[in-house]
């Protein structure tokens, strides 16, 4: 899709934020009952297509840690009459690129074509999802690979930090599974393992579509039933247990011999079903959104404590944190920490008004910078389909973030910026250990 098109495309859908419908999703539904999102788009000879799969690798199990993501890796790895080689060179000839991917709920999948070689394209994704080979030899390579980068990961202070919140607020939940010991449980894996997560993944029972370029309704309904109708249609997914949040803080420290320390702070968020859900994004934004926000004035630019700071809302299916993530020189850690913390109490006293202003201006327009070409496109409209949200969202955006109030922040911010619940990992070798909270 050409440059000025997906301008043309990202505008519309801005408009359409905005309240004015200049992009049209219709909502398509295959004769064998798929159904998909679709933004049809005829300029130019290119369509991106965003899809998953319920389960992702918070179904993986103690014994099992790695498996939904190695299942994953394998899709494109031969198919059919296929090995990897010829598969790699059958996309190639077709100018087609497909990809298989894990997150915590899903496996998704992603394919960019062009339209005159559809079909090609189609019986691809057809082979991919199923008759994928998992051939022995492709097994112990992406085995390995996936080692390999768990071994480079932990080399990586930030990473650790990351998978060690992961690990500490989800103890004993799914969703922590995949944050530790995953070396060992791969190696353990066989290659029976890998077939039979594909069967209980691979089922349109809770198959979720969009659809961007040049391709009608009736023509991606006909391709959606070749590429996906030969799978079974068994009960959806359940999705992971309900999460307890934390009662108490908690401080994690893991030494690592580093000039500077990864800092990671987490507190229990919002799911995206949340009617707070808006009001908690104006809330993070003002907090540490970017740099004008008050984390990085406190911590950057008025003392010189860190490079950079942020604070975000992560959601899941079952759960959601705001997560605030930083580094410091391991000297003045424990100064950065005091500064945050009593800037996140400081929060709870609410916000003023032009700072509620300048927030909402900005999250207003923010979705055009994220949408670059048709293929993240395509992955707004299948995000918006998984968190369940409605068809004409897009239209009723700006106005949800235009009527959150200054009360709105503040009971959000004194819902979810509590001292007890807080969690922080630091990964270094900080000054006299990490301040406690």
């Amino acid at each position: 899709m050409n440059a000025a098109r997906v301008l043309a495309l990202v505008l519309g859908l801005v408009l359409a934020a905005s309240g004015a419908e200049a992009v049209e999703v219709t909502e398509v539904t295959t004769p064998l009952g798929i159904k998909a999102w679709l933004v049809e788009d005829k300029s130019t000879p290119v369509v991106s297509l965003a899809f998953s799969f319920a389960g992702g690798s918070a179904r993986d199990g103690e014994t099992q840690k790695g498996l939904t993501s190695l299942t994953a890796t394998l899709l494109t790895d031969g198919a059919g009459p296929f090995d990897a080689q010829a598969f790699k060179l059958r996309e190639q000839e077709a100018s087609v690129s497909l990809n298989f991917g894990a997150s915590l709920d899903t496996v998704g999948g992603s394919m960019r074509l062009l339209s005159a070689n559809r079909d090609e394209a189609f019986d691809l994704l057809k082979l991919a999802v199923t008759a994928p080979r998992f051939d022995a030899d492709r097994f112990e390579q992406r085995r390995a690979q996936a080692i390999a980068q768990l071994n480079q990961a932990d080399q990586r202070p930030a990473t650790v930090a990351q998978r060690t919140m992961m690990a500490t607020v989800f103890a004993g939940h799914p969703y922590g599974n995949n944050a530790s010991g995953v070396r060992e449980t791969l190696r353990g894996l066989s290659l029976q393992d890998v077939r039979q997560r594909a069967v209980s993944l691979l089922d349109r029972g809770g198959l979720v579509v969009a659809a961007v370029g040049d391709i009608d309704a009736a023509e991606l309904a006909r391709q959606l039933d070749r590429a996906f109708g030969g799978l079974p249609v068994g009960p959806v997914t359940p999705p992971a247990p309900d999460w307890t949040p934390p009662v108490k803080p908690r401080t994690v420290n893991i030494e690592r011999p580093v000039p500077q320390s990864s800092v990671v702070i987490a507190l229990p968020g919002l799911l995206r079903a949340d009617p707070d859900w808006h009001a908690g994004l104006v809330m993070a934004h003002i907090l540490g959104g970017g740099q004008q926000s008050r984390l990085f004035i406190e911590v950057r630019e008025k003392r010189g404590l860190a490079y950079s700071i942020s604070a975000g809302l992560r959601s899941q299916q079952k759960a959601g944190l705001l997560v605030v993530s930083t580094g410091s020189a391991n000297e003045r850690v424990a100064e950065s920490l005091r500064v945050i913390r009593a800037e996140l109490a400081r929060f709870r006293d609410g916000v003023s008004e032009p700072e509620l202003a300048d927030a909402k201006i900005y999250l207003s327009g923010s979705l055009a910078l994220s949408l670059d070409s048709s293929g993240s496109i395509a992955n707004l409209l299948h995000q918006l389909q998984v968190d369940h949200q409605p068809r004409d969202y897009l239209d009723r955006r700006a106005a949800l973030i235009g009527a959150v109030k200054a009360d709105d922040v503040r009971r959000v911010a004194r819902r979810l910026l509590r001292d007890e619940a807080m969690t922080t990992v630091v990964v270094g070798k900080p000054a006299g250990g990490a301040a406690e909270p």
